[in-house]
């Protein structure tokens, strides 16, 4: 019988270092996807900062950044193979056919890809797609989880502005 996937982090602390890495990895991804639920379509959009950053726009971006790591740098394909902007900054910007369901869907969707693509690699396997050369996957999982985590923090801030007007 297989053993139950794990819902905590006690669930994976004596787990392989690669099982903990993508635990985290899903969680993050998992609440930043969930950011956007029971809002509107104007709450997902509604911009707080002078910057490009809103809550859809954080989901869109987080999925150009599976796409950048695991589509660019692990599959080697180019930005326009992939059909991503060229920086990040462009990748919040909403197009007015972006809705939530939209971009929840892809970003999902591009997480399972993601998995995919690193399925058959170990951690100290190299990569070849990005701009620095070669890298571990190690160290694409862990710049990833950096990223994620730093948007789950700008996420958590926004929404909770938002629900509170």
């Amino acid at each position: 019988m297989a053993s139950p996937l794990p819902t905590s982090m006690d669930d994976i602390r004596d787990e392989p270092l690669r099982a903990q890495f993508e635990f985290f990895l899903d969680e993050h991804r998992a609440a930043l996807n969930a950011c956007l639920e029971g809002l509107t379509e104007e709450q997902a959009r509604r911009s707080l900062v002078s910057s490009r950053t809103t809550l859809l726009g954080l989901v869109k971006h987080a999925t150009f950044v599976e796409k950048v790591w695991f589509d660019e740098a692990v599959n080697c394909r180019s930005r326009d193979e992939i059909g991503i902007p060229a920086t990040p900054d462009e990748s919040f910007i909403l197009d007015d056919s972006d809705t939530i369901a939209d971009i929840q869907r892809e970003h999902r969707e591009t997480c399972t890809r993601s998995r995919r693509a690193t399925a058959p690699l170990d951690l100290d396997d190299l990569v070849y797609g990005n701009r620095r050369g070669p890298l571990p996957l190690r160290w694409v999982y862990l710049h990833v989880l950096r990223e994620l985590a730093q948007h789950c923090g700008h996420a958590d801030i926004l929404r909770e502005q938002i629900l509170a007007e």
